[in-house]
């Protein structure tokens, strides 16, 4: 008897919905969500549904670093709030994203109710980070770190373990593409945070 090594790709499904997403309240998407827990899913502007399956064990190794380093800092720092990548966020253009890390400033965070704060939050946050995994194109992560600048963050990573890259964002700045770098900086928008970005492509 000969065995078989399956293997299963990481591509999202995208489902093109019109308005039919209108219809649906917050409330009634978020529970939309918890009612399938097993994907991540997130919506576009454009009223798209993105529906992702979990990641496979190098991106969720390399996601379980990431936030690791990223949480020593929240904690030491004390200023804002960090979240890991099943939580989502209603941005101001309507869309509804899952970055694979996020951060918002406590005073912001603060600001919001605790419905807001239960469901999807309200806001888009001040430092976004995407990891792109194997199956990944990298062109459409591209947009979607654009359309978080667009909708208010203040720094951005999209991390690229495959071509060794980092691409770095800021509002009204060229993107910075950072070759096969040792560590990156979060300064001014998150002070003292240095991220070994070896550990994450490693």
């Amino acid at each position: 008897m000969s065995s078989q090594v399956i293997t299963t790709t990481a591509e999202p499904v995208i489902l093109h919905m019109g308005q039919f997403l209108d219809k649906l309240s917050e409330q009634e998407f978020f529970a939309f969500c918890q009612l399938n827990r097993e994907w991540r899913i997130e919506r576009t502007s454009a009223g798209d549904l993105i529906i992702m399956p979990p990641t496979g064990g190098e991106t969720g190794n390399r996601s379980f670093v990431l936030t690791g380093s990223f949480s020593v800092w929240v904690e030491a720092d004390g200023t804002g709030v960090g979240f890991d990548s099943s939580t989502g966020f209603t941005l101001p253009n309507g869309a509804k994203r899952s970055p694979d890390l996020a951060w918002v400033k406590a005073s912001r965070w603060q600001a919001l109710t605790a419905e807001e704060r239960e469901a999807f939050p309200p806001l888009c946050p001040d430092f976004v980070v995407e990891l792109r995994s194997k199956s990944d194109p990298l062109a459409p992560l591209q947009k979607t770190m654009q359309e978080y600048i667009a909708n208010g963050a203040q720094l951005g990573w999209l991390i690229d373990p495959q071509d060794k890259k980092v691409y770095v964002y800021r509002p009204n700045e060229a993107v910075i593409c950072l070759d096969n770098p040792p560590t990156i900086s979060g300064e001014p928008v998150l002070p003292k945070f240095v991220l070994d970005v070896q550990r994450v492509f490693s």
